[in-house]
């Protein structure tokens, strides 16, 4: 359905993008994962036809991407990081306007938006203006408003940033339903949790380069023996304390949030008791002590040498 191969982009001398390629299939969500200024919506504005890679090429059931006027970009939905509607309006009028961009009008119009009202759970808030809306409702309209034209493929960037618990798992139950009925779905995010929940395939990108691109059991496979000791400490040091205990046997990383260390260790039984006795005997005093199995957050920080959200 969709094949991305060696899209490339820079702009001056920072490269945004470098070789990203992956296909996505009909019936699979493809996630896109990293930190903020990784290259995700970067890559997905080449997708969409937004932007011209200086490299690269696009490709929707093997028809070529060219231009942002280009047919082919019928097929596609994309939901935009930033909310693109018109407070002033209506949640209907909003969507008779989508509509009208994509040459729906009368009866067909009715149905499609009817249909996508349905899906973002709004039908009671049609006539309402966005204006009076939550932040989880606009981001579920933004969702409705492209989906009007029936796309086969669906581009979402960062489509739960702000949003309540109960708009997220709305919207989860939504692109669930349109995996089933077989649409293409990319997601990009950096919520490791929510690719773990939803995606078929992970592909990991950092700094513009993919660095993992596989099923998510596969990519967990990447790191296998990786595991994390969630360490709490009463007297954490100075700057660059932890350095001495990232040169401990076994240690692959450690974070530190203000309360606790994350200590990620290749084997749990083998080297956490020598992390152990590097904290007592630096006279560090530990008030609790946790393991857990790698999560892609976990992959993440294994294949980066840093966590997502600190990159």
């Amino acid at each position: 359905m969709l094949e991305v191969k060696g899209l490339h982009k820079r702009y001056g001398d920072l490269v945004a993008v470098e070789e990203v390629s992956f296909t996505a299939r009909p019936g699979e969500m493809v996630g896109l994962l990293g930190p903020n200024g990784a290259g995700k919506t970067t890559s997905v504005s080449m997708i969409a036809g937004l932007l011209k890679p200086d490299r690269g090429e696009v490709l929707i059931e093997g028809g070529l991407v060219r231009s942002e006027t280009d047919d082919v970009k019928r097929r596609i939905g994309l939901v935009p990081q930033d909310i693109a509607l018109h407070d002033e309006l209506s949640a209907r009028e909003n969507l008779a306007l989508f509509g009208a961009l994509y040459s729906l009008r009368g009866k067909p119009l009715a149905a499609a938006m009817d249909a996508a009202f349905d899906v973002a759970g709004l039908t009671d808030r049609a006539q309402d203006k966005v204006a009076t809306f939550s932040g989880g409702m606009k981001r579920r309209l933004n969702l409705a408003a492209a989906l009007l034209h029936a796309p086969a493929i669906l581009l979402l960037d960062e489509p739960t940033v702000g949003v309540d618990p109960q708009s997220r798992n709305q919207i989860f139950s939504n692109l669930e339903e349109l995996k089933r009925q077989g649409k293409t779905l990319v997601y990009t995010t950096h919520y490791m949790e929510e690719a773990e929940r939803l995606c078929d395939r992970i592909i990991i990108i950092d700094h513009g380069k993919v660095i993992a691109n596989d099923s998510l059991a596969a990519v967990r496979r990447m790191v296998p023996s990786v595991n994390i000791l969630e360490i709490g400490v009463e007297n954490p040091g100075r700057d660059g304390w932890m350095g001495g205990l990232r040169t401990v046997a076994g240690v692959v990383a450690v974070e530190w949030d203000g309360a606790a260390l994350s200590v990620t260790v290749k084997h749990l039984l083998e080297d956490s008791p020598a992390v152990l006795m590097w904290l007592h005997a630096h006279d560090y005093r530990c008030t609790h002590i946790a393991s857990q199995r790698a999560d892609l957050e976990t992959v993440f920080l294994t294949l980066t040498g840093r966590s997502v959200r600190n990159a």
